[in-house]
């Protein structure tokens, strides 16, 4: 494999106080890795050293071989940031027209167009008169504009449509499959199970994990269990069904789990009242919370 991203020793302090301490990681061409972590955990700033926007106080950083900062490296990047800002006054095809002018090698507005879902009526449409939503695609195109080795995404679909997020992962799947590396955030975690072939999570600027999806899935995957009964039980009866943790509150019953199709059929068997039954993923701040525990207590 061609690696494309080589951090080693990586460190960035402020005042200080360390933001990042000792990243070392590779990536390889056509890799699609989540960077995960809660607000503060270092991802920022991690991102905007890979970008050549912060210097490391530490360590060393290299873009297919060559510094961040150097022209053929960022004349092959691509980024998406989550705060969207656009040029007003001009319509989304001559904004996009302008940008695409920056680059060697340009894709095409038809290319872009069809990576992207942007119709003609958009493209004619002022950037002042676009929702959120169409924002962040045309912020999408931009990041491809210049038919990127290389791309960064932070929250891409923030304020995106169901219909309009299915378009954009299945575009990222084809650009994977072309052999474009590309490191995104995001807080919703089915993204990380269904687009990343590799997850790496840091805990105060320091990488705590690095997994495949396969094997983060257990870790990220704890099943919530939501149900209402007027038969309250103590909890330890709920722990006799298998269950990893159970939280009570009036006659709200949530429990945890890592198979919650076995779960319920325990919590059946106790022959509990159960209404309102529902079952939910973890968030990815909770898995975050349960790896970042496991570390310390280790």
């Amino acid at each position: 494999m061609t690696t494309i991203i080589n951090c080693v020793g990586v460190e960035k302090a402020f005042k200080g106080k360390f933001a990042v301490k000792g990243l070392t990681f590779q990536i390889d061409k056509g890799e699609v890795v989540a960077l995960l972590g809660p607000n503060g955990a270092g991802k920022s700033t991690t991102i905007q050293m890979l970008l050549g926007l912060l210097e490391p106080s530490a360590g060393r950083i290299t873009i297919s071989g060559q510094h961040p900062k150097m022209k053929a490296v960022r004349e092959r990047t691509g980024v998406m940031l989550q705060e969207v800002r656009l040029l007003d006054t001009v319509t989304v095809k001559e904004i996009l027209q302008l940008v695409r002018g920056y680059y060697p090698r340009p894709l095409s507005i038809e290319q872009l167009t069809k990576l992207t879902g942007l119709d003609e009526n958009l493209l004619n449409t002022r950037t002042e008169k676009l929702s959120g939503g169409q924002k962040q695609r045309v912020s999408f195109a931009l990041a491809l504009a210049g038919n990127p080795d290389l791309l960064f995404l932070d929250e891409p679909t923030a304020g995106m449509d169901a219909m309009a997020r299915k378009k954009f992962w299945k575009s990222i799947r084809e650009l994977a499959e072309r052999g474009t590396t590309i490191i995104f955030t995001t807080h919703y975690l089915e993204e990380v199970e269904d687009a990343a072939t590799r997850v790496l999570m840091i805990n105060h600027g320091e990488l705590i994990e690095d997994e495949s999806p396969a094997r983060m899935k257990k870790k990220l995957a704890r099943q919530r269990i939501t149900f209402t009964t007027n038969e309250m039980q103590h909890p330890g009866v709920f722990r006799e069904a298998g269950i990893l943790d159970v939280q009570i509150d009036g006659n709200k019953v949530t429990v945890f789990t890592e198979n919650a199709d076995s779960i319920l059929k325990n919590l059946y068997a106790l022959n509990l009242e159960m209404n309102d039954v529902s079952i939910s993923k973890g968030t990815v701040e909770e898995a975050y919370n349960q790896l970042a525990n496991r570390r310390e207590v280790s």
